[in-house]
């Protein structure tokens, strides 16, 4: 009992003699902390008799509870000494002009991407990129459009200057903008083994330019490689994804056979949409089908230009632009006034820079 006391004694004067908050905190860790004086006290409790327990428990508790509420004390003290003193140093000018922050906005494009890195992370999928200049091989060959595809047109693509010509199949010198982001997938393939589920979204450049297309917008593409992949994975995976996208469980897609070079076979994913007050609102199917993404079974010459063995290992892609699906989520009708920079649109789409997409709160909160 008596090194209780002396310890009392000692903690009490401790916390007394504190001179900051940093010094109070020190003197808690040593008191209360893990490894704290009092706190090896207290478990000494669980080894003793209950005659003893009963003898020197009451004592070690309250010594902790004279330590804490010593401790509590102080620290109300030192926090008002320390408001009193800024109180005391600190002037405001009344008479100067208020400071209005400058209040940013998410971009509606970055705030997409947001929500698709959220929900693809809930299915298990994780987030690759690669470089905007492609090699013709990672951007084409390997993806199964022959030199001779329309893709390739140079008013199809833009070619870096001097970059006509050369072995189509060089894997190393920068020769076109991407057109995809499909080169993601062939990278990821060649440098990860299966299995693989990724998505790939980011730039990509086009010579199209309406109120519908840009010269430069942005797009997602996913990836799944792995052993006994079907079309159902497919599907499956794409009405979650659109569920959750959209927020909506009455979500109705339709597969329509279609050609791609890279994919075998291939689909275009139509999203069913109601009329509400004459616009088109994605859900349910009484109003049409609408044309959202393409899709299919990884082709396996494409397998087989990553290094794998495509009687092995099988698989799905698909893509959609990330603006279009900005567009179709929040009301905009013109592709173009993502990229103009009117302070005045982007106040009216742009999302609060601490609205974090969740999928537990909502991801178009």
């Amino acid at each position: 009992m008596t090194d209780l006391d002396d310890l009392r004694q000692h903690l009490l004067v401790a916390v007394e003699a504190s001179a900051g908050l940093d010094a109070l905190e020190a003197v808690r860790v040593d008191a209360l902390g893990k490894q704290g004086r009092v706190t090896q006290l207290l478990k000494t409790l669980g080894g003793m008799t209950p005659e003893e327990r009963q003898a020197q428990g009451p004592a070690i508790h309250a010594l902790r509870e004279a330590v804490t509420g010593a401790i509590a004390s102080r620290k109300a003290h030192l926090e008002q000494a320390a408001l009193e003193a800024q109180l005391a140093s600190e002037r405001v000018d009344m008479t100067l002009p208020a400071e209005v922050p400058l209040a940013g906005t998410v971009h509606p494009v970055s705030q997409v991407m947001d929500e698709l890195a959220e929900i693809f992370a809930d299915l298990g999928f994780a987030v690759a990129s690669g470089p905007e200049l492609e090699t013709d091989w990672h951007n084409f060959g390997a993806l199964n459009i022959p030199e001779t595809h329309p893709a390739r047109a140079m008013h199809d693509t833009f070619y870096l200057a001097g970059s006509g010509g050369g072995d189509p199949n060089d894997r190393e010198t920068p020769r076109v903008l991407r057109t995809h982001t499909s080169p993601v997938q062939i990278r990821t393939m060649l440098q990860q083994k299966p299995p693989i589920r990724i998505i790939a979204p980011g730039r990509t450049y086009r010579s199209d330019s309406d109120a519908t297309h840009t010269p430069m917008f942005h797009q997602v593409e996913g990836l799944v490689i792995d052993k006994g992949i079907t079309l159902g994975h497919l599907k499956w995976t794409l009405e979650t994804f659109l569920k959750a996208f959209f927020e909506r469980d009455d979500i109705v897609l339709r597969l329509r056979p279609s050609y791609f070079p890279f994919t075998e076979p291939s689909a275009e994913v139509d999203v069913g949409y109601t009329l509400e007050k004459g616009k088109r609102v994605i859900g349910g199917s009484g109003g049409g089908w609408m044309e959202v993404l393409g899709s299919g079974m990884v082709h396996p010459k494409v397998i087989a230009a990553c290094g794998l063995d495509p009687n092995e290992w099988q698989g799905f892609a698909f893509g959609c632009g990330i603006d279009r699906l900005a567009m179709l989520k929040y009301g905009m009708d013109d592709l173009r006034a993502f990229f103009d920079g009117d302070i005045r649109w982007l106040k009216h789409y742009g999302f609060a820079s601490l609205d974090v997409p969740t999928l537990s709160g909502g991801v178009g909160a």
